[in-house]
C-alpha cells in the first residue's frame, strides 16, 4: 500500500467518523431540543464538547473489537477497508436523507463483513465477533427500554407529591446532566469504531506492529472529528427521535437519556460496539409506554425497526460492490 493510498483511506475513515457524529447527533440532542431545555445550536455544541472529552474516560476496547474481532485481520487490505467505509457511508447518507434513525455502527460492521466476504468468502468472518454484535442489536434497545421504564417509574414514585411546575423546573436542569452523560457514552463508543478501522489500516500498511498500542494522534483525530460532525448534526433525524416516536417532557427526556447513557457506558467498558440509535430509541419507547401504550407511535417505531433489519445486509451489499470497484483505481 502506497503512502498516498494510506492517507486517502485515513481521510475516508475520518469522513465516516464525521458522518457518524453528523448522523447520530440526533441521538444525543433530540430529547433536550424537543423538551426545549436548550436551543438547537446550544444543544449541538453541548453534545460535541462531551463527545470529545469521552477520551478521558474510556479505553480502546471497542476499537480492538472492530479492528481485530469482526473479520480475519489477515485478509484486511486497502480494498477491504475502502469497501467497508463506502458501504457504511452510503447507508448513512441514504437514511439521513429520509430522516430514518439507523445505526452507523452496524452499517460499518455490515460494510466490513460485505467487503471481507467479497474477497475471501464466509470463512473470513469471525463468528464470535458477529454474534456479539448480533446480540447487541437486540440487547442494547431492550436494556434501554427496561431502564427507561424503571427510571420513569422510580421518578414518578419519588416525585409523586410535587407539583408539575416544580418537577418541570428540576428536570430541565437534570436533563443537562443526562444529555452530557449520553454524549460521553456516544463519543466513547462510536469514535472508537473509526479508531479500529484506522488501527487496521496502520497495521496493514506496516506503519505499526500488530501488538503495538494505538497511536495517540488517532485517538485525538477520531474524537475531534466525531465532535465536529455532531456540531453539524442532522436535523431531519432530530424530529423523528424527539417527537415522532412519543411526546417528551423534561422528566421523560431525563429518564430516556439516563437509561441510554447507562447502557452505552456498560457496553463500552465491555468492548461491545453497540448502536447509540438503537439504545436511545428503546429508552424513548420505554418512557413513552409508561404513560400509556397509545402514547408511543408504534408505526414510526416499526419503520425504525425495519431500517435496523436492513442496515447490515444493505451496507454489506454496497461494500462488496465498492470492494470490486476499488480494484479499478486504488
Amino acid at each position: 500500500m502506497s503512502y498516498e493510498v494510506l492517507v486517502f483511506l485515513v481521510v475516508v475513515a475520518l469522513a465516516f467518523d464525521f458522518m457518524n457524529g453528523f448522523h447520530d447527533a440526533a441521538n444525543a440532542i433530540a430529547t433536550i431540543v424537543s423538551t426545549r431545555v436548550l436551543r438547537p445550536h446550544w444543544a449541538v455544541a453541548w453534545a460535541a464538547f462531551f463527545n470529545f472529552v469521552a477520551f478521558l474516560i474510556f479505553g480502546v476496547a471497542v476499537a480492538a473489537t472492530i479492528g481485530k474481532g469482526i473479520i480475519d485481520p489477515k485478509i484486511v487490505d486497502h480494498y477491504v477497508i475502502f469497501g467497508a467505509l463506502v458501504g457504511a457511508i452510503s447507508w448513512n447518507v441514504i437514511t439521513w436523507y429520509y430522516g430514518i434513525p439507523s445505526s452507523s455502527s452496524h452499517a460499518l460492521i455490515g460494510g466490513l463483513g460485505g467487503a471481507a466476504v467479497a474477497k475471501g468468502g464466509m470463512q473470513t468472518l469471525i463468528a464470535s465477533g458477529f454474534l456479539k454484535t448480533a446480540a447487541a442489536i437486540v440487547l442494547s434497545p431492550a436494556l434501554g427500554f427496561v431502564l427507561g421504564i424503571a427510571l420513569m417509574l422510580a421518578v414518578t414514585w419519588v416525585w409523586a407529591r410535587s407539583t408539575p411546575r416544580r418537577i418541570d423546573r428540576w428536570f430541565r436542569r437534570l436533563q443537562l446532566v443526562s444529555a452530557s452523560l449520553y454524549s460521553i457514552g456516544h463519543g466513547g463508543n462510536d469514535a472508537q469504531k473509526t479508531m479500529g478501522i484506522i488501527w487496521m489500516l496502520l497495521i496493514t500498511a506496516g506503519t505499526i506492529g500488530a501488538k503495538e498500542p494505538l497511536p495517540m494522534w488517532v485517538v485525538f483525530a477520531c474524537y475531534g472529528t466525531i465532535a465536529l460532525g455532531t456540531l453539524f448534526g442532522g436535523w431531519r433525524i432530530v424530529k423523528t427521535m424527539g417527537q415522532k416516536i412519543t411526546k417528551l417532557k423534561p422528566v421523560s427526556g431525563f429518564c430516556a437519556e439516563t437509561g441510554g447513557a447507562i447502557t452505552l457506558f456498560l457496553a463500552t467498558w465491555l468492548g461491545v460496539p453497540v448502536s447509540t440509535t438503537h439504545t436511545i430509541t428503546g429508552a424513548i419507547v420505554g418512557v413513552g409506554s409508561v404513560q400509556k401504550l397509545s402514547a408511543v407511535r408504534w408505526g414510526v417505531a416499526g419503520n425504525i425497526v425495519w431500517a435496523w433489519i436492513f442496515t447490515i445486509p444493505c451496507s454489506a451489499f454496497v461494500a462488496a460492490i465498492a470492494w470490486w470497484l476499488a480494484h479499478l483505481f486504488l
